[in-house]
């Protein structure tokens, strides 16, 4: 599993717990997701990069390049890992309850 897959269970495990406990086999389906976001990051990035502008550097380049990769990330994790939570888990106290 890479660490999109990672960053998705944990994220589903914590704050989207109902969603979660439909999955049959969270292994499997984490890792898959985690593909699937590496490529539509991948994807997205090379668009948003656009064509190679004339008279170009290669620092100029890396940065487009990397502003671009920065960019789809944010925007595919947003769309497909962090979703928002289920009703009533941001009322839930992160970790285990404090001591009095």
């Amino acid at each position: 599993m890479n660490r999109y897959g990672l960053m998705a269970q944990k994220h589903w495990a914590r704050w989207l717990p109902a969603r979660y406990a439909s999955i049959e086999d969270p292994a499997s389906f984490f890792s898959d997701l985690g593909n699937q976001v590496v490529e539509r990051i991948d994807a997205l990035a090379l668009s948003l990069a656009g064509d190679d502008q004339p008279g170009e550097g290669y620092l100029g380049k890396a940065g487009r390049l990397g502003q671009a990769r920065h960019q789809a990330e944010e925007i595919v994790l947003a769309d497909m890992v962090l979703l928002d939570p289920e009703p009533g888990t941001e009322d839930d106290p992160p970790g285990p309850p404090a001591q009095p």
